[in-house]
């Protein structure tokens, strides 16, 4: 039997949507250990007084095996 567990995390980027969902994985998985999968609750995006984009922000639930 084996126990799943989630946790919810945020990240950004200035480069775009994919760029903060690997960041994320990548910065979480440096203390979480068998990360399965993720779901982005979350896109939000930061922005000039010109509307040009400045940041991407993700609200991620990540599954991970409880050893």
């Amino acid at each position: 039997m084996s126990i799943a567990k989630i946790i919810e995390i945020n990240a950004a980027s200035a480069t775009g949507f994919e760029d903060a969902v690997r960041t994320g994985l990548k910065k979480c998985a440096e203390s979480v250990k068998n990360i399965k999968g993720a779901w982005v609750n979350e896109t939000k995006v930061v922005i000039d007084d010109a509307g040009n984009v400045l940041e991407w922000r993700v609200n991620m639930r990540v599954s991970f095996v409880v050893e």
